[in-house]
């Protein structure tokens, strides 16, 4: 079976975007070691992914069986999102940190995801199963370990736990903290982004 890698990117940066330019990496190397795979590319800058909203929870807690037309409506861009990442064997995830976690698209992306009776169990548990995931994060701080502003890696802690939920555990995460050395001009992006070439190369293959 022919695996399927999912690009999730979240930054509205463009080029100039440093988790953008290591989800490039990562695809250009992924597409060396999977030459016939297929790559989709959801771009959440791009889409204007509606938030949650009271006709919306209706609907995904109403049996698809009972589904009105309107609920139909209501659900169809959540119903797609959760199809691709279901016929997807790799998942990679492209984002930057805003105040500690996630842009606010990226937390749309997820809430519409997280869905009882496809990627969440009725009781709880995860139906996403013999996934992997690959988050690549770039942040302004360091939060790695070993830093003084550890405790402050929410945006990890979260994207973990929440593919937890849904069942997926394989997780590896390609953190470029430290990008601010980049807007202030004391490094190069190219120079900086040379310096992650080899985690991003260690994800591929994990």
């Amino acid at each position: 079976m022919m695996t399927k890698l999912l690009l999730v990117e979240a930054s509205p940066r463009g080029e100039h975007s440093i988790s953008r330019n290591l989800a490039k990496t990562f695809v250009a190397q992924w597409r060396a070691a999977h030459p016939d795979a297929e790559v989709i590319e959801r771009d959440l800058a791009k889409m204007n992914l509606p938030y949650m909203n009271l006709p919306w929870m209706g609907a995904s807690l109403t049996p698809a069986e009972k589904h009105t037309p309107e609920m139909k409506d209501v659900l169809r861009v959540s119903n797609e999102l959760v199809a691709e990442l279901l016929a997807a064997g790799h998942i990679a995830i492209s984002t930057p940190v805003y105040n500690y976690n996630i842009p606010a698209s990226l937390k749309s992306y997820v809430d519409h995801i997280v869905r009882k009776g496809l990627t969440l169990g009725m009781t709880g548990e995860g139906l996403v199963h013999g996934k992997k995931c690959t988050v690549l994060m770039a942040s302004g701080g360091v939060y790695t370990e070993g830093s003084p502003i550890r405790v402050r890696d929410i945006a990890t802690m979260y994207l973990r736990l929440i593919l937890k939920v849904i069942g997926i555990e394989d997780v590896t995460f390609v953190s470029a903290g430290g990008t601010k050395v980049v807007d202030l001009g004391e490094r190069s992006r190219t120079e900086f982004l040379q310096t992650f070439e080899p985690a991003v190369a260690s994800a591929v293959q994990s």
